[in-house]
């Protein structure tokens, strides 16, 4: 059984830093490309980023490039998402998603049910 275990989440003030984290379990997670997706309030879900399987390429939507960095450690299966120079652009509630398939298209994947962790970007 799939599981995504999302943390680091927090209240913080524009301009701040958080480091997010996702702990994997059920899967092969190193064979598998990641994504960090948010849900701002009131929104749709929302890609921000992936990374490929062996961690080398990465893919930011244009509202983060240069604040946030995505990585993996696939010895610990764990995803990560740095995220600096915060906006309360950024409050949203953010989760971890898997590829639907080793083969699936770079914006494929499975929709998260889990409770994500919430940043909220306020002074």
């Amino acid at each position: 059984q799939v599981q995504l275990v999302e943390s680091g989440g927090g209240l913080v003030q524009p301009g701040g830093s958080l480091r997010l984290s996702c702990a994997a379990s059920g899967f092969t997670f190193s064979s598998f490309r990641m994504y960090w997706v948010r849900r701002p309030p009131g929104k749709g879900l929302e890609w921000v980023s992936y990374i490929n399987p062996g961690g080398a390429n990465t893919y930011y939507v244009d509202s983060v490039k240069g604040r946030f960095t995505i990585s993996r450690d696939n010895t610990k299966n764990t995803l990560y998402l740095q995220m600096n120079s915060l906006k309360s652009e950024d409050t949203a509630v953010y989760y971890c998603a898997k590829a639907r398939s080793l083969f699936s298209g770079p914006y494929d994947y499975i929709p998260p049910s889990g409770q994500g962790t919430q940043v909220t970007v306020s002074s």
